[in-house]
């Protein structure tokens, strides 16, 4: 074999060789871009994990925790049929308000005005007349969260202890479409803000006031006063009324407004 054959025969192989190592090469990118992707889903499963494991609860035994006693409203509440009212009796207006305990929009507003309706029903200025709403109980997983959490706020009234309860509910409200407090949990926040009727338990467990809160639902979507005008049905909640007329919320002195 000539020189000049033995140079392009060794010219070949080099090629082959190189070829051989691009594939080789290319199969390890694509081992190796494999396991990567393995190892990142695997971070992010472990991760939702973890997320999930650190998200508080509002299901199962654990505690409600009780909301800080300065965002809990002083003044004496007492049940009034189918709602809560609270405040003195030296107040010259009675804002109704109308909320369920699952609903968001009530949370926030809750957050947003929580502290003036604190100081101008304690100051004596307003009282609250509360609609505590069953309208929502189809909305948690497991449904009648929204029933259930209303009838223990009727039954925590009749012991007095309704602000404290109230706070803790918004507080740290369960999210809407998600498991809300179990009954178990109700009656332990409703012993831990003070409630010792040896009646309470029962009156949570066996929803006493489930047919009032379904007479309350009735009359407050046929309330004129609280209908959307374009329409025609109940505007939800949170909604709030006084001396007969719909409150406009986007008004953010609304309540400076009543008590003037």
């Amino acid at each position: 074999m000539g020189g000049a054959e033995r140079s392009a025969r060794k010219r070949k192989q080099a090629a082959r060789a190189v070829a051989q190592a691009r594939s080789s090469g290319s199969d390890r990118t694509k081992v190796i871009a494999g396991i990567a992707v393995v190892a990142v889903l695997a971070i992010a499963v472990i991760g939702y994990v973890v997320f999930q494991q650190m998200k508080p609860s509002t299901s199962g035994t654990e505690a409600i925790p009780l909301a800080p006693a300065d965002h809990t409203i002083s003044a004496p509440a007492v049940r009034d049929g189918n709602t809560v009212l609270v405040g003195k009796d030296s107040a010259t207006v009675t804002v109704d308000v109308y909320e369920d305990f699952l609903c968001p929009i009530c949370g926030t507003f809750e957050k947003t005005y929580g502290a003036t309706i604190k100081q101008a029903v304690d100051d004596g200025k307003a009282k609250i007349r509360y609609h505590i709403l069953p309208m929502l109980s189809s909305r948690s997983n497991p449904p009648g969260y929204s029933a259930d959490s209303a009838n223990a706020g009727l039954c925590v009234a009749d012991a007095g202890k309704f602000n404290a309860f109230h706070a803790a509910l918004f507080a740290k409200q369960p999210e809407e479409g998600k498991a809300g407090y179990t009954k178990d949990q109700l009656i332990k926040l409703g012993k831990d803000v003070g409630v010792t009727s040896a009646s309470f338990e029962s009156c949570v467990q066996n929803q006493t006031y489930k047919s009032q809160l379904d007479d309350l639902m009735t009359k407050t979507s046929n309330d004129p006063v609280l209908k959307d005008p374009e329409t025609g049905r109940f505007r939800g909640t949170p909604s709030v009324a006084a001396n007969g007329k719909l409150v406009d919320l986007d008004n953010k002195n609304w309540l400076a407004d009543l008590t003037k």
